[in-house]
C-alpha cells in the first residue's frame, strides 16, 4: 500500500474491527436486509454521495464486476448509472421514508452551507469487503473526508434531521463503494474469486470531487439527484 498515515493506520483498524465483528456474526452496525427485486425497491434514503467518473467505473468492472458476474450472475450487480461512494447518510432505507420533503430542503441548506468549505481528497482503494448482503470495494482516505462527515453532523443535529444510520464507530470513515447485493447466498466458488480479486488489487489513489444529495433506494434506482457541489 501507499505509505499510510496516522488517520489512515486508524482508518485500517476500524475496517479490521468490521471485519472481525461480521467474522463472529456480531455486526452492530446498520445493513441494507435483501429484496427479491432491488430495481424496484420500495424503500428509500436520504444520502450524499459522489458518483465516480467513467474511468473509476470502467476499471470496476472489468477488474470485479465482470469476473464475478461469469461465476454468480443471479446476484445484482450495479449498473454504471448507479455505482456511487457513500459520503454521508442522513436517512437510511425505509418504506414509508423518514424524512419528508421540508427535510430534504433543510438538509440541502445545510450541504449549501457545509460543502463549499471543503476541499477535494484523495481515496485509496486497495481491497474488497465481503458483508453479508453486499461486497463493497474498500479504501482508506485523506482526513478531509472525516472533517466533511463531522461538519455535516454538527449542523444537521442543530436543524434536527441528524443522521439515523447506527455505525460501528463515530471517527475515522472510509471509502465504501457497493458493487453487488445478494438476495441469495453466495457460493463458495464465487467467496474464493473475491478473496482472489481482492488480493490482486493494486492499490490505486481516486480524487474524490463532487458531492450530490439524494433520495434513491439501496440500489440508486428511485433515484431523485436534489443538488451538487463541486470540492475545491
Amino acid at each position: 500500500m501507499y505509505n499510510l498515515t496516522n488517520y489512515q493506520q486508524h482508518q485500517l483498524e476500524v475496517i479490521g474491527q468490521i471485519e472481525e465483528s461480521l467474522a463472529k456474526n456480531q455486526a452492530k452496525f446498520t445493513m441494507v436486509e435483501p429484496v427479491a427485486d432491488f430495481v424496484n425497491d420500495d424503500r428509500i434514503c436520504l444520502t450524499s454521495v459522489h458518483f465516480p467518473d467513467p474511468k473509476l467505473i470502467n476499471k470496476v468492472y472489468k477488474e470485479i464486476i465482470e469476473p464475478l458476474k461469469k461465476i454468480s450472475p443471479e446476484h445484482f450487480y450495479y449498473p454504471s448509472s448507479s455505482i456511487h461512494a457513500t459520503i454521508k447518510n442522513i436517512r437510511v432505507i425505509s418504506n414509508p421514508p423518514t424524512f419528508n420533503e421540508k427535510d430534504v430542503e433543510i438538509v440541502k441548506k445545510v450541504f449549501n452551507k457545509v460543502i463549499p468549505k471543503h476541499k477535494s481528497f484523495q481515496a485509496y482503494y486497495y481491497r474488497l469487503l465481503l458483508f453479508p448482503h453486499n461486497l463493497a470495494l474498500i479504501g482508506t482516505t485523506d482526513q478531509e473526508l472525516d472533517n466533511i462527515i463531522f461538519d455535516l453532523e454538527t449542523e444537521l443535529n442543530k436543524v434536527g434531521v441528524p443522521d439515523n444510520k447506527i455505525y460501528l464507530n463515530k471517527k475515522y470513515f472510509f471509502c465504501n463503494i457497493t458493487l453487488i447485493r445478494f438476495a441469495n447466498p453466495i457460493s463458495e466458488d464465487f467467496k474464493n474469486k473475491v478473496k482472489e480479486i481482492s488480493a490482486s488489487i493494486k492499490p490505486f489513489s481516486y480524487e474524490i470531487n463532487s458531492v450530490s444529495l439524494v433520495t434513491s433506494n439501496a440500489v440508486m434506482k428511485r433515484v431523485k439527484r436534489i443538488a451538487d457541489w463541486k470540492l475545491d
